[in-house]
């Protein structure tokens, strides 16, 4: 449903001539309003305070004039507290709820909200509710028929004896009871398969990495240091290759190890020359800044390669313009960039993540880019189908803002 669907409030009178259908006047919005606070109190809208606070919304709404107001996006804000700038594509809060209500409103009236003196209804393709008043001579048919429900048994008996015709309405009744209680089950089934929450692109990212039960092995490489030897009299520097690990791959790790929590995933985090490659051949793993390092060597027959030497972007070995430029003496700049690989490893007979920068600044970004859902789905919208099930690599771009990564850039990607 789009979020600008239009909509109109009327009262109707059922049963009665369309020229017959007015406005709402204040006597009947407090009608409104009573009948608002019977559905609340009802079994089906009881345990339900979002479908409440939507219902009640939309109602207030529509009864102050302002229907043309209830737009999916004005409606997530002011109920559900949404952002201004959330994305309805991706949250279908209110599409949901409204559905939820829609079913809700039609249990209630089926039940204890048939003899209601107003109705309350959502039409389907709409935010905006309808309020139809029943003429009196038909709640009192609908309560004369619900008091026959209290008959006693021995009644009823004596009843069947003495006139045929009820035998007819017990088949009836019958009946109705049956179909009653498969429509119930319909709407319950129906009810299951849409509220099913449905993957995100973020779930159907990680899925390769996450089906498997084994812990995930979550590693970051140490980055190599030279340290002046000491005493310091001597200018000489020592290579400490297992100390100190990169600030950028840090933060990587930190918003990865966050997103693998918040899915309840179990993972092991390792550092350096503690991977083995038994650890990589057991479980799915995530290597972090693999350039420099053990793992560079697992990656260099892929399409997108970081040349350490040259620190520059491959592609199918040959060298591209996807490096950083303007490198200061002591490694900062104003841009950088890094690879993304999620592929499956023959070797290991495992799934790996692979994130690296040229630089700090791209795993960083790198990181950024695969743990937040509203940058991962703009850049998988041109992705080709199937992409959920297939080895892939991003080579992303990124800007340094006062020795900060900004948004990144996918320059280039590859499925496979």
């Amino acid at each position: 449903m789009s979020e600008d669907t239009p909509g109109s409030a009327t009262v109707e009178l059922v049963g009665e001539s369309k020229e017959k259908a007015h406005s709402t006047s204040d006597v009947e919005a407090d009608a409104i309003r009573v009948e608002l606070g019977h559905i609340f109190e009802s079994p089906q809208f009881h345990g339900s305070k979002r479908c409440q606070d939507f219902l009640e919304y939309v109602v207030e709404q529509t009864l102050a004039g302002l229907p043309h107001g209830l737009k999916e996006r004005t409606i997530g804000i002011a109920v559900f507290g949404r952002t201004n700038t959330y994305d309805t594509n991706e949250d279908g809060i209110v599409r949901m709820k409204a559905s939820e209500v829609r079913k809700r409103l039609a249990l209630y009236h089926a039940e204890g909200g048939k003899n209601a003196a107003v109705y309350i209804e959502l039409p389907v393709g709409s935010y905006v509710p309808t309020f139809c008043k029943r003429p009196a001579h038909e709640r009192e048919t609908s309560a004369a028929l619900s008091t026959e429900s209290f008959i006693s048994s021995e009644d009823v008996a004596a009843e069947l004896k003495s006139q045929g015709t009820l035998r007819t309405k017990r088949r009836w009744r019958i009946w109705a009871t049956i179909f009653a209680s498969l429509s119930m089950v319909a709407l319950c089934t129906a009810f299951w398969f849409e509220f099913r929450s449905s993957p995100t692109v973020l779930d159907q990212f990680w899925a390769p990495l996450l089906q498997s039960p084994s812990p995930v092995v979550l590693a970051a490489a140490y980055g190599q240091v030279y340290m002046p030897t000491r005493p310091q009299a001597v200018k000489d520097f020592t290579l400490l290759t297992d100390q100190y690990v990169g600030g950028g791959d840090l933060v990587a790790a930190s918003w990865i190890s966050a997103l693998l929590s918040r899915r309840g995933h179990p993972f092991t985090v390792k550092i350096g020359n503690a991977v083995s490659f038994d650890d990589l051949h057991n479980a799915p793993a995530i290597l972090i800044g693999y350039s420099s390092n053990q793992w560079q060597e697992m990656t260099k027959d892929f399409r997108f390669f970081i040349d350490d030497e040259n620190g520059v972007i491959t592609d199918n070995g040959k060298p591209t313009e996807w490096y950083p430029h303007n490198v200061s003496p002591d490694f900062h700049s104003d841009d950088d960039y890094a690879i993304i690989s999620r592929a499956f490893y023959p070797e290991t007979n495992e799934m790996m993540m692979l994130v690296s920068g040229c630089e700090q600044y791209g795993t960083q970004a790198a990181a950024e880019l695969i743990t937040n859902p509203g940058l991962l789905a703009r850049v998988l919208q041109a992705a080709p189908k199937g992409w959920q099930k297939k080895n892939l690599q991003f080579v992303i771009h990124v800007r340094v803002i006062a020795n900060s990564p900004a948004s990144p850039e996918v320059v280039a990607s590859y499925y496979w």
